[in-house]
């Protein structure tokens, strides 16, 4: 099935995911983000807070959002 995942961590970039039916917004966060811990990101899935064990439906809108940005004060 086919999501719509906006990478909004450093450049950030805009791709559309062919991923299995089934998948979770934690698994899906784990395999794009795998340095990275949940805490620190605003996760969403078609602009709403998502849990970790949502099921990501096909043409879904995901954001991975860091809360916390690196060298900031």
């Amino acid at each position: 099935m086919n999501v719509l995942f906006v990478n909004c961590d450093g450049g950030g970039f805009a791709d559309h995911l062919d991923i299995a039916e089934g998948t979770t917004v934690g698994v899906l966060f784990c395999e794009k983000v795998p340095y990275g811990k949940p805490a620190d990101y605003l996760i969403r899935v078609n602009r709403q807070p998502a849990p970790a064990n949502q099921v990501l439906q096909a043409g879904d809108r995901i954001t991975f959002t860091p809360t916390k940005i690196e060298g900031a004060a």
